[in-house]
């Protein structure tokens, strides 16, 4: 405690500030996570025209669907483990440079076995959300943890929106020089893999593990890094209760920007770009309703606990369920964008309403946490990849079953009692023992 408050974790969140290591951290990660949302996501929009391209059939459309989540769960699972014992700051600058290989490199693919594993390949960025959740929470005291993980997490999935219309747009200018459609997605992948390198740069370069310096610099040693067992953190039911959810929410999210732009142009006859942009609106909810529902979080908790936080995640899951199942019925564009922004607001706060929970389920094991729940919400998009690649279930059929799915998740979410007697001085002590 006797050392000054730039080495502390912040007590409160000023998005227009850049000074000290812990917001310069902040913006940092977020953009980051963005950035990593743009190569994660950035074929998604591109597969009216590479589904021409390369002749592939619906289930092969939806096995590439499955297999861009896929990769992602077990990386997430050795991320939060890295993050607890190698850093953040190592850990998410190896991620940025190995993940924009496959992104770069996937206009190499021309059939689509090569394109499959181009895509399992590009899955292992998803990893980066964990990193991210796991150094915000390093930057930020207990009070304002979801407030802040909901605030970054949110502006960087706000990429996964924002490349709905971007990698259109970047296709169709290539086309303008005179490159072909077919030649021209190729292309346009380079630009989000260039964007993952530049980013890989300044991560290293300006931000820190935590307030106090990188892991080597303050002599944080393996036994303090790593001092509750994978297992050991597992075996609290309350992690597989948010694993659950966060397959409801995110892997509802990961599974509707792959499908989206599909979906619109299929449904509604639209050309890539104004396709592109209906589902980018779905994204674009991210700027402000994740940290909604992190924020929402953090006033509850503060009046009525963690089981409040519980009952308002099972709160947003249930309304989100119910949003999927109108989504299902609409019958014309304006009922399918209005049901749409419904439960997008739903699903993104329960999005911060997840990780305004997790670093408290022990504060010792947050990496390893962050990565059991992180994975959790991509098991969910893999299982509902599955409904979109079968030739006898239509899309809208697929949204039909989800939505039922994550309502009544959310009707048993209420059940799991997340309390847990802690007050806030005490997590700040375990957390400084961690």
């Amino acid at each position: 405690m006797g050392q000054p408050l730039n080495n502390q974790p912040l007590p409160q969140l000023n998005v227009f500030s850049f000074s000290g290591v812990q917001m310069r951290t902040f913006h940092i990660t977020w953009m980051t996570f963005f950035v990593c949302f743009f190569g994660w996501f950035g074929i998604a929009p591109l597969m009216p025209a590479i589904r021409a391209d390369l002749g592939l059939t619906k289930p092969q459309v939806g096995n590439t669907i499955i297999a861009a989540v896929s990769a992602t769960i077990f990386a997430r699972l050795i991320i939060g483990k890295l993050c607890d014992s190698w850093g953040p700051r190592k850990t998410y600058t190896a991620l940025l440079l190995i993940g924009s290989l496959p992104v770069m490199l996937i206009g190499l693919a021309h059939d689509y076995t090569s394109f499959l594993l181009f895509r399992l390949a590009i899955g292992v960025i998803g990893a980066s959300f964990v990193i991210t959740q796991f150094h915000t929470s390093a930057m930020f005291a207990p009070s304002i943890k979801g407030t802040a993980n909901a605030v970054a997490g949110g502006w960087g999935n706000l990429g996964g929106g924002i490349t709905q219309l971007a990698m259109p747009l970047i296709m169709a200018t290539i086309i303008g020089f005179g490159f072909v459609k077919a030649d021209a997605w190729r292309l346009a992948m380079i630009v989000p893999g260039l964007m993952m390198l530049v980013m890989a740069f300044i991560y290293w370069k300006y931000t820190k593990d935590t307030p106090a310096g990188n892991y080597d610099e303050i002599n944080r040693t393996a036994a303090a890094k790593s001092s509750v067992p994978f297992w050991q953190a597992c075996a609290d039911v309350r992690v597989w209760a948010l694993a659950i959810a966060y397959a409801c929410c995110f892997g509802m999210e990961i599974t509707f920007d792959g499908v989206a732009a599909l979906y619109f142009f299929d449904n509604f006859h639209m050309e890539e770009t104004e396709a592109g942009f209906w589902a980018m609106l779905f994204g674009f909810m991210n700027i402000f309703a994740r940290a909604v529902g992190g924020i929402v979080a953090d006033k509850i908790g503060q009046k009525y606990g963690m089981r409040g936080k519980g009952i308002l995640l099972a709160s947003m899951l249930l309304l989100e369920g119910l949003g999927i199942l109108l989504f299902a019925q609409s019958g014309n564009l304006t009922m399918a964008i209005v049901s749409m922004l419904t439960f997008a607001m739903f699903l993104k706060m329960a999005n911060g309403g997840t990780y305004a929970i997790v670093p408290f389920i022990n504060p010792k094991a947050v990496g390893v946490i962050s990565g059991v729940v992180g994975a959790g919400g991509n098991v969910g998009g893999m299982l509902m990849g599955f409904l979109f690649k079968s030739q006898s279930i239509s899309y809208g059929q697929a949204f039909m079953y989800i939505g039922g799915i994550v309502a009544v998740v959310g009707l048993l979410l209420f059940l799991v009692n997340f309390g847990r007697t802690v007050t806030i001085e005490q997590v700040e002590t375990e957390l400084q023992t961690a």
